[in-house]
């Protein structure tokens, strides 16, 4: 089933502030100076190099609020697959307004793509085993919800969203308050019943005692395939297992052969490389 899009209301200021910063104080001096007002331009957004479209109303957007007269013609949908030289969508209308919001079309496009792609990566490694790819809070500031987005376009879930719709109890929580234990029972005390609880271990003794507490899903921080294998042994489906911790292509169909629920892994959103599509020039 296909990702179902961001709200145009969620895309519409981010690519608003990113032109703002771009345009500066004086606008696009560049374009304004070589070309001509009335000049009119087709072009193409173009995929260099394979890997999964993600990003796309934010690129349109960009064109859109440069100039609306700006026509759009898409061929190519968020969550498909690309191949190089393949043609997302034609761009037509006042050059002007293309080449001013190109390069912020461009970015957003990339890079949500190149998350996506990312995932897609990561999730087709695992087939067949049940394991979740999961994304983590580890995003650039501003762009949470487009790079949780790109993750869903790629085949992968999302974690929380933010510090206030679960609760994740971390090794510093732990020693702050003097203990596994007293950290729960600060939390069940705090929080509401429609509220999630996690709690990080990374030893065996410490899953150990998380398994005497009433939690929904431990994090098993670090842990090698073999410890992660006797940890989902030791839970026995009483919670969610969740691997974390430096998880790469070329370790996670281990970690998926585990029998973990989920692994999370935070490059996929904070240093994903760009999947590469420019703007072409076609009339």
């Amino acid at each position: 089933m296909p990702t179902p899009p961001l709200p145009a209301i969620m895309i519409e200021p981010i690519v608003r502030a990113t032109l703002l910063e771009d345009l500066g104080r004086a606008g696009d001096i560049t374009t304004d100076a070589v070309v001509p007002a009335d000049a009119r331009a087709t072009t193409a957004l173009v995929a260099r190099r394979s890997g999964v479209l993600a990003g796309l109303d934010f690129a349109l957007m960009a064109f859109r609020l440069i100039d609306p007269a700006i026509a759009i013609h898409v061929e190519r949908h968020d969550g498909s697959r690309l191949s190089p030289g393949e043609t997302i969508a034609t761009i037509s209308g006042p050059a002007r307004g293309i080449l001013t919001a190109e390069r912020s079309a461009l970015n957003f496009l990339c890079h949500l793509s190149g998350v996506a792609s990312a995932t897609r990566g990561v999730v087709d490694a695992i087939a067949g085993h049940k394991t979740a790819v999961v994304c983590t809070r580890k995003t650039m500031p501003g762009l949470r919800a487009a790079q949780k987005y790109a993750v869903r376009v790629g085949g992968g879930s999302n974690h929380r969203f933010g510090l206030d719709d679960a609760v994740l109890i971390k090794d510093n929580h732990v020693a702050i308050a003097g203990g596994i234990r007293p950290a729960v029972q600060r939390v069940r005390a705090h929080v509401g019943h429609m509220v999630k609880i996690e709690l990080e271990v990374d030893t065996i003794a410490q899953l150990d005692e998380a398994l005497s507490l009433r939690l929904d899903a431990v994090l098993l921080d670090n842990m090698d395939p073999v410890m992660l294998r006797q940890a989902v042994a030791m839970v026995e489906n009483r919670m969610i297992t969740e691997a974390s911790g430096g998880i790469r292509p070329d370790t996670a169909v281990a970690i998926a052969a585990s029998g973990v629920d989920l692994m999370s892994i935070g490059w996929l959103t904070h240093s994903a490389q760009i999947l590469d599509i420019g703007l072409d020039y076609r009339d």
